[in-house]
């Protein structure tokens, strides 16, 4: 944890301060922004997530407002030389515009994709989802919380009926006798959450950490799992065997509040410890204790995250340790439960109000002929002229520049060149595209590749909601208006509906008169309050109702939780204590074997790879790898080996390898740990270019999630003067 306040200088701004949220992970820590004789400082903010704490990512996140690299002017790829030339937001917009609507004329109306991103506000992924279906009529949008959330979200809606992370407050955490957390590593992820972590212990609690590298946060816990990757559901199988064995099962609680435990109680009788052992290297001691701490425990939550979830069999693995929840009792009671760690700043409300391939607002699916007709009334437009269902991310973008494929795509917040798996192939689809169009506010990897790219606003150059790991609705305000030459999102939707459709979106409208809007755009853009406003009646009777949510009521309080229908009835901190989402009330056991990772190690590729993040670096990197202090930390992507696989390998500390697949290669220096299993391989997926780890992962994907296997894949590891790979 690092304190202190980092600074941005922007001469001649008069002096500000604002409360607002840091612009990073799904913890949306509380910070202040201040702004005095234009120096922008981060200061610490008394909030409940993060009490004050930040990490070094939000203390230096004010530097990227002023950063050199900024973009301030649309750029516009000359057609002659190929070079993305500075252009007029009437040519940038003319440019996009005229292509949209060549591209449908000739291919239809799904020619045209939208993929967005699980940092834009409640607002943005409201208002983009409302733009790919009813301007541009097209049934493909997704976003790459695709990557993040979605296993989880999907095992959460057939368990409890409800996709909400955290279904309790965060402060939980520190009252839980025994924690267990499976692939999740937020120590460097969202290091102000370790205080709960600490405030756990301190109070004679038990932390019990499932991955396969002794992590930051492994290194704090009680008990380490440390299995082969991709075999968690094994474990957590065995477990609820164990707690079976021995009689941790809460009878009554299953008998009363749920359902379909026979097919599950038959399934796991499979699952002695001894075969889980054999299968993940787990010792049937440490999973005896496991079960022994969750199920003596008074009070005990399991959360998964990122390590269990991405994964071809993710939604059964995440399913596994809810049927291990529901079994002992947990979800629903005080300090007990279920739950899982958003990534991403938004992810949980970037999910929930339209982004994604199959819903609408409030969480709503596009095929139920009900959600439909609310949602169209909102919008006023008939429901049978909404698209219905589109496909999800990775099928989404492998399918660009196709025959059968979309021509074009806009993309907001997000850089799948290096996110993406499989990242060269998806690469190359981008270039098929006739028109890639991409609004972001530093020249990633994915707008390098753009024929258009538009400069967007700053978290803290606009105003809007964001809904953190909890549930919780959180304000998130400007400090100041954006750059000369940037608009928001919002309002680069507002001109292309102007110009696509003849007219605006039907929010209220605003005029460029106070001193926090976009100080160049032409004509009015849409509030972003009213957008709220509009969205609450959008979700309202959904499964995300934001309907009793207002700017004014998160304001007054430390954000609103939902569901939250009423304006003057009470948010929802914490769910399932009368029941479950479900049309009985009943939670739902789901019986899950386990199964092989897509791709199994052979000869040729004998070691298992899996990937993850470094606490100084961010999804993509685009922000973070141009923070100096950031980029002083974790200057450069590493490979991680065992020292005796090093040893076998003939590679020394720090000498560059080359990590190979089947799909692709990527370079970097070797960085030996005793952290690592001798049969594993591991590298964070910051970086681009020649170390884009993402360059040889799996893009086999979930059956129901549509997430991809980024945490095992099967590789081979040289020395960099070797050569040579299969593609």
């Amino acid at each position: 944890m690092t304190d202190g306040a980092r600074s941005a200088t922007r001469p001649g701004r008069t002096p500000r301060e604002v409360a607002t949220h840091c612009p990073y992970c799904a913890l949306q820590c509380g910070m202040t922004l201040r702004e005095e004789d234009g120096n922008v400082s981060v200061l610490p903010r008394q909030f409940p997530t993060n009490r004050g704490g930040l990490c070094q990512k939000g203390w230096t996140s004010a530097e990227l407002l002023t950063h050199p690299d900024r973009l301030t002017t649309p750029l516009v790829r000359d057609p002659a030389s190929g070079e993305l030339r500075p252009a007029s937001w009437d040519a940038a917009l003319d440019r996009i515009a005229t292509g949209l609507r060549d591209i449908q004329q000739r291919h239809g109306r799904d020619a045209v994709a939208v993929f967005g991103g699980g940092g834009l506000t409640n607002e943005k992924a409201y208002a983009l989802g409302k733009f790919a279906r009813v301007t541009l009529g097209t049934r493909h949008i997704d976003y790459n919380g695709r990557f993040c959330m979605s296993s989880a979200a999907a095992a959460g809606m057939r368990a409890f009926g409800v996709d909400r992370g955290l279904p309790f407050p965060l402060s939980d955490l520190g009252q839980a006798d025994t924690l267990l957390l499976v692939g999740a590593n937020p120590a460097e992820t969202m290091p102000p959450l370790v205080r709960w972590l600490t405030e756990q212990r301190q109070r004679g609690g038990k932390l019990i950490v499932v991955d396969p590298r002794a992590t930051a946060t492994a290194r704090q816990a009680d008990l380490h799992l440390q299995p082969l990757p991709g075999t968690d559901l094994a474990v957590a199988n065995a477990l609820l065997h164990i707690a079976l064995t021995e009689g941790y099962v809460d009878g009554e609680y299953v008998t009363t509040r749920t359902t379909g435990f026979t097919d599950v109680r038959r399934t796991v009788a499979g699952w002695w410890p001894a075969r889980a052992e054999a299968l993940s290297g787990v010792p049937v001691a440490d999973l005896e204790a496991t079960a022994r701490a969750l199920g003596t425990a008074e009070r005990a939550i399991i959360l998964t995250a990122r390590g269990a979830e991405q994964h071809a069999k993710g939604v059964d693995t995440v399913t596994a340790f809810v049927n291990l929840a529901l079994a002992l009792g947990l979800p629903g009671r005080p300090g007990s439960g279920y739950g899982c760690l958003t990534g991403q700043g938004n992810g949980q409300g970037g999910r929930e109000h339209g982004q994604k391939a199959d819903q609408l607002p409030g969480y709503r699916k596009i095929d139920d002929p009900v959600a439909r007709a609310h949602v169209a009334q909102v919008w006023g437009v008939p429901a049978d002229e909404l698209p219905g269902p589109g496909v999800p991310a990775y099928q989404l973008l492998d399918s660009l520049g196709t025959a059968d494929g979309p021509r074009a795509l806009l993309v907001f917040g997000s850089n799948p060149v290096v996110s993406a798996p499989r990242a060269a192939r998806i690469e190359s689809r981008l270039r098929d595209l006739e028109l890639l169009v991409v609004a972001d506010f530093l020249l990633s990897e994915t707008a390098a590749l753009a024929d258009v790219v538009l400069p967007t606003a700053q978290w803290a150059e606009e105003d809007g909601t964001m809904t953190n790991l909890e549930g919780r609705v959180l304000r998130r305000r400007a400090l100041r208006p954006p750059p000369a030459g940037v608009r928001t999102d919002l309002t680069i939707l507002t001109n292309l509906s102007t110009l696509l459709k003849g007219r605006a979106p039907s929010y209220r409208l605003v005029h460029r008169k106070g001193p926090l809007l976009t100080p160049d755009a032409d004509g009015p853009e849409a509030d972003p309050q009213a957008v709220f406003a509009e969205l609450r009646r959008a979700s309202a009777g959904g499964i995300a109702d934001y309907a009793g949510i207002s700017w004014e009521r998160i304001d007054a309080a430390d954000g609103v939780f939902w569901p939250c229908p009423r304006d003057d009835g009470p948010d929802s901190p914490r769910l399932f204590a009368d029941g479950f989402a479900t049309p009985d009330g009943r939670a739902r056991f789901h019986p899950v074997e386990h199964r092989p990772a897509a791709e199994q190690v052979c000869a040729q590729y004998p070691l298992h790879f899996t990937t993850g993040r470094v606490l100084a670096q961010y999804q993509s990197g685009t922000q973070t790898r141009r923070v100096a202090a950031l980029r002083q930390a974790a200057p450069d992507a590493f490979v991680e080996l065992h020292p005796d696989l090093a040893d076998r390998l003939g590679v020394a500390d720090g000498e560059p390898v080359r990590v190979l697949s089947r799909r692709g290669e990527f370079q970097a220096p070797a960085r030996l740990s005793p952290a690592i299993r001798p049969d594993t391989v591991f590298a964070p997926f910051h970086w681009g270019g020649a170390a884009r780890a993402n360059s040889v992962t799996n893009d086999a994907v979930d059956p129901v999630s549509g997430m991809p296997e980024f945490k095992i894949c099967a590789v081979r590891v040289e020395r960099a003067e070797c050569s040579g790979v299969d593609r």
